[in-house]
């Protein structure tokens, strides 16, 4: 029983969100656009975490920013439009499907269709070039085959 509660004293700050009490706005409802907002955003320096859970510091101006917008009236397109605006669209964790994003979205599946259509063709060209067994051998091998498997 100790052990655990050691290790939950330690796992406790971990868990911890990064964002600061004084960050908080005090509506509830901008508070959770805030926090959706920010739950879509990737930390520029992180690159794994988004802007919420990210302890570094320009994490903590996006997250001032991205409220500060919120409180200015802004929607959450609007929102995150500036964000891209400033630091282009490495920051979302979805990038849009258009322009050169297409690209990267539409690879996915014409390269798995690609790969089914190849191995549908190999597998069907397999199928027809295989010879049968009882017309490729020659009489001789014939009756070979036989006298080993009599044996």
């Amino acid at each position: 029983m100790r052990r655990l509660l050691i290790l939950l004293a330690f796992c406790l700050p971990v868990m911890a969100l990064a964002v600061q009490p004084d960050e908080v706005l005090p509506d509830p409802g901008q508070e959770a656009r805030a926090r959706d907002i920010s739950q879509r955003l990737r930390c520029p320096v992180c690159q794994g975490e988004n802007i919420d859970e990210s302890n570094a510091p320009i994490s903590r101006d996006l997250r001032l920013y991205v409220r500060e917008r919120i409180v200015a009236g802004d929607s959450n397109d609007q929102v995150i439009d500036a964000v891209v605006d400033r630091y282009g669209e490495f920051v979302l964790f979805e990038p849009r499907a258009q322009g050169g994003n297409l690209v990267l979205w539409l690879a996915g599946p014409v390269m798995a269709l690609v790969a089914l259509l190849m191995a549908w063709r190999f597998l069907r060209g397999r199928a027809q070039a295989r010879p049968e067994t009882a017309e490729a051998l020659s009489q001789d091998e014939r009756d070979r085959l036989d006298r080993i498997m009599q044996d």
